[in-house]
């Protein structure tokens, strides 16, 4: 899963949890669709309320691969608010980078700099 899909379920977390009800088709349909796996859909299940039902979908969807959030959003379809409200996160998120770390600028030195020679050779040693 892309990291901005994994910054969009985690930022509407409480929301999903409090407006999604996975156990029918959701959970269905992402084991249909290969997202999880029958051990997952019984994990789900073996939970005592919904919400803990739903959260814990969310801990599993980051890592079943790249077509997960995808599947997750077609798995909406008798919650069509909250894949507009996920469509919509989707297309406005930024993905931050790690705090520390700074973003990576690839760009060509400037060409005067190409021309500057190591100091030793301007010593002539």
């Amino acid at each position: 899963m892309e990291a901005r899909d994994k910054q969009v379920l985690r930022s509407l977390r409480l929301e999903l949890g409090a407006e999604v009800l996975v156990e029918g088709l959701v959970l269905q349909y992402l084991y249909q669709e290969g997202v999880l796996t029958e051990s997952h859909v019984q994990e789900i299940k073996a939970q005592a309320t919904g919400l803990r039902k739903t959260m814990l979908l969310l801990d599993i969807l980051p890592s079943r691969g790249p077509k997960a959030f995808d599947a997750f959003l077609d798995s909406l379809q008798e919650f069509p608010w909250v894949r507009e409200k996920l469509e919509k996160a989707r297309e406005e998120a930024v993905v931050e980078l790690p705090a520390g770390r700074p973003q990576k600028v690839h760009s060509r030195p400037a060409p005067k700099v190409l021309e500057l020679r190591p100091l030793d050779l301007k010593l002539r040693f």
